[in-house]
């Protein structure tokens, strides 16, 4: 089993509706063990031990929220070179563009040398059942990566 960590933040139901999709991609070929946290429980261990990970969060003020900052912030220094090449992806649901959230991840992530395994999926407003399936998709291919070693 490959564990991936999840960690989101939401105020408006929005976020968490994506994470579910992408957690159901994940678990489909039950190879992966999902843990999925919201940011201000998520911590170094979690990280530390997942194959994998997962940022989902609002777009705040053309930022990313703050919880999932304080999230970076807090495992930054304990997972210090220990995660390097992890493969990560972005979640961000907003009212405006995403760029903001996306480029702040984008920054922190290659401070701790993560990978990108995919392009960030940006949901504009409510999801509807194309971003759904868009973040179920995220999941899944995350999975197959794993599963095969590619990441």
């Amino acid at each position: 089993m490959h564990p991936v960590l999840i960690v989101y933040s939401t105020q408006t139901g929005r976020t968490r509706q994506l994470v579910e999709a992408c957690a159901q991609g994940l678990r489909a070929d039950g190879e992966v063990a999902v843990t999925v946290r919201v940011a201000h429980d998520a911590g170094t261990d979690d990280l530390l031990r997942s194959h994998g990970l997962i940022l989902a969060t609002p777009e705040n003020f053309g930022y990313m929220s703050g919880l999932v900052k304080d999230f970076l912030d807090r495992t930054y220094y304990p997972a210090e070179g220990k995660t390097i090449g992890l493969p990560y992806g972005v979640l961000v649901s907003c009212g405006n563009d995403g760029r903001g959230a996306v480029s702040a991840i984008e920054r922190i992530a290659s401070g701790y040398q993560w990978k990108a395994f995919a392009e960030p999926l940006i949901v504009r407003g409510d999801p509807d059942a194309d971003h759904l399936a868009q973040a179920r998709t995220l999941g899944e291919t995350l999975a197959a990566g794993l599963s095969v070693g590619a990441f």
